[in-house]
């Protein structure tokens, strides 16, 4: 029997007095115990699905017709509210696309996840703390016990994800809606995620409905798929078929679009991805920066902690060790990965490096100027030729600007260009990352979670820097879109000579961009090296579970891909007095390093 059964759903919008239909005539059904994942572009009408599910949709502006039948509850769209307000969270839990936006900044994570229980579980307060710690461990919060009173700002991005996916699954659903769950995770992570959802479903017979961009996610864990263009359904299948015999052109060139890892094997320069329609092309690779050039980023010896306050006078009682003694050279028109997990350091790195957070110690050089002693006049020029892309594209804009507004900020606040000149280099800005002049008039809430995120990098672009720290820039990007920035970042740094810190997790699209990857564990860089030599010979044990953990679009290899990462990996969390050891990197290669111990 199906625990979900979608029938004829359509879904339409009001704007300026005219109904505009989003969702037309889409069915599915999702049995006990199955995955099926919805997947398609941004845009394509996968989130307005689950929220028309959910019945989040705002009254009066939207309109929902057809039916959607939940187990034991009849048709969800005939419910009162009331008890629609009791299906929500214990029989239908939803992991949502942006955590930071879901989660209330004003309350503890913990106080979130306990709330929940409490009021669909009926657990009193201590019964359901524990409960609620149980389920932070079970999704690898490291010190959980602690990080269960801290707010929402306190983590990182795939942390926050890890409290949603926390907060979704306590009281055990029926039916699981997952819409984008693993985007800001790590691969790693991501993997016991994916191994969570299935335990549940085997435990419980939990129904799953999974949406996502990443078909190497949809290949492991989906038993069907519904793939969705602009609104329709235009294909469904088991995912075994779907995949080796895609029967609409528009999946086969979503599978055409998904970067895999190897494909690159023997070049040693970053080359563009393939013609989006699936065509095999030839594309040029990018140029090899010059390695006799000066460095346009020197970082050495970065040192940045944090104190954790406790007690009732508020004392510091540990430190955060977040980055510790890293080191690194970027050339003009070099791109430079770095990867490691979740709260490994990666992005307290990038911030660093701009100052936006102060480091402890260090040495930071850009372009011949001493970062690091540059006072607040100089650091407002420094920033203008070292731009960054945030990891969360709606906190890292202004929700009261318009997108044109916000782009146009940076040129007037640099006395670059003003007024109609301004307003050229917006429109220019918009277009090279595939918007149109017109969104310039929009506000952030009236885009999608990957519109908001080439807004961001178009805002980057908008005052030509130099250099580029790209914080998980494609991450929240649907796998056409994400081939498409790419290009634009490969094709702006071959006609420009920009150059790159790409932090990521995805290893298949660090493989496509990078000419050098750093790894980072526990705040340390522990391999850096050739992009083609790191990959080919990982040499350092935790570079080596990091590949093995990347996801394959291939539902025939399913289960057969990477072992877990054990109980290494800890959060970073010292003593006041605890000091690094003395360790150093070895060359195991031509340029490539490994950190010994």
């Amino acid at each position: 029997m199906s625990v979900l059964s979608v029938r004829d759903l359509t879904v339409s919008f009001r704007s300026e007095g005219y109904w505009s239909s989003v969702v037309r005539n889409v069915s599915f059904a999702i049995d006990s115990g199955e995955t099926v994942a919805v997947v398609g572009e941004s845009g394509s009408g996968k989130s307005v699905t689950a929220l028309s599910i959910m019945r989040l949709l705002q009254e009066g502006v939207s309109k929902i017709e057809g039916e959607i039948h939940l187990e034991g509850r009849g048709n969800l769209l005939a419910l009162p509210d009331e008890t629609m307000r009791d299906v929500r969270g214990s029989e239908i839990g939803m992991i949502f696309q942006e955590p930071m936006t879901s989660l209330n900044p004003v309350l503890t994570a913990g106080f979130q996840v306990i709330e929940a229980l409490r009021r669909h579980s009926g657990m009193d307060r201590s019964a359901a703390r524990a409960e609620a710690l149980r389920l932070f461990d079970l999704v690898r919060i490291p010190d959980a016990k602690r990080r269960l009173d801290q707010h929402p700002h306190t983590f990182s991005g795939g942390m926050r994800q890890r409290v949603m996916i926390a907060m979704a699954m306590a009281c055990r659903p029926k039916l699981l809606i997952a819409d984008e769950p693993t985007t800001a995770l790590d691969v790693t992570i991501q993997a016991q995620i994916l191994e969570l959802i299935r335990d549940l479903q085997t435990e419980i017979g939990m129904a799953v409905m999974f949406i996502t961009h990443d078909m190497g996610v949809v290949a492991e864990i989906a038993d069907r798929v519904v793939v969705m263009l602009r609104g329709d359904k235009v294909e469904e299948g088991p995912a075994t078929e779907v995949f080796a015999n895609p029967r609409e052109p528009y999946t086969r060139m979503l599978l055409a679009s998904v970067p895999k890892l190897g494909a690159l094997t023997g070049t040693a320069t970053p080359r563009r991805f393939p013609d989006l329609k699936g065509e095999a092309v030839e594309t040029e690779p990018a140029d090899e920066p010059d390695t006799r050039s000066d460095k346009l980023l020197s970082v050495d010896g970065l040192v940045t902690r944090f104190d954790i306050r406790g007690g009732i006078l508020g004392r510091p009682v540990g430190r955060v060790h977040a980055v510790e003694n890293v080191s690194f050279a970027v050339r003009a028109g070099e791109t430079l990965a770095l990867v490691g997990e979740s709260g490994c350091g990666k992005s307290t790195t990038g911030r660093s490096i701009l100052r936006l957070i102060e480091p402890r110690e260090g040495a930071i050089r850009f372009d011949g100027q001493d970062v690091m002693a540059a006072d607040q006049k100089a650091m407002r020029d420094v920033r203008r030729h070292m731009q960054m892309i945030f990891q969360d594209p709606y906190g890292s804009l202004n929700p009261r600007k318009t997108i044109g507004s916000a782009i146009g900020e940076p040129l007037r606040v640099h006395g670059v260009a003003h007024g109609e000149a301004a307003e050229a280099r917006v429109v220019a800005s918009l277009e090279r990352v595939g918007l149109k002049p017109e969104h310039a008039y929009r506000f952030p809430h009236e885009f999608s979670g990957g519109q908001r995120q080439r807004i961001c990098i178009a805002r980057s672009l908008a005052l030509d820097p130099k250099l580029i720290v790209a914080d998980e820039s494609v991450s929240a990007l649907d796998a056409s879109v994400k081939a498409q920035v790419v290009n634009l970042m490969l094709d702006l740094q071959r006609d420009l000579g920009l150059a790159y810190l790409f932090i990521s997790h995805d290893i298949a699209v660090v493989e496509r961009v990078s000419h050098r990857i750093a790894v980072m564990l526990l705040g340390e860089i522990v391999e850096i090296g050739p992009r083609s030599s790191v990959l080919a010979n990982p040499r350092h044990p935790y570079t080596q579970k990091l590949i093995s953990a990347v996801p394959v679009p291939d539902p025939a290899r399913r289960g057969a891909r990477r072992p877990l990462l054990s109980d290494e990996i800890a959060s970073a969390v010292r003593a006041l007095d605890w000091q690094p050891p003395a360790r150093r990197m070895v060359e195991v290669g031509p340029d490539h390093f490994v950190m010994e111990g």
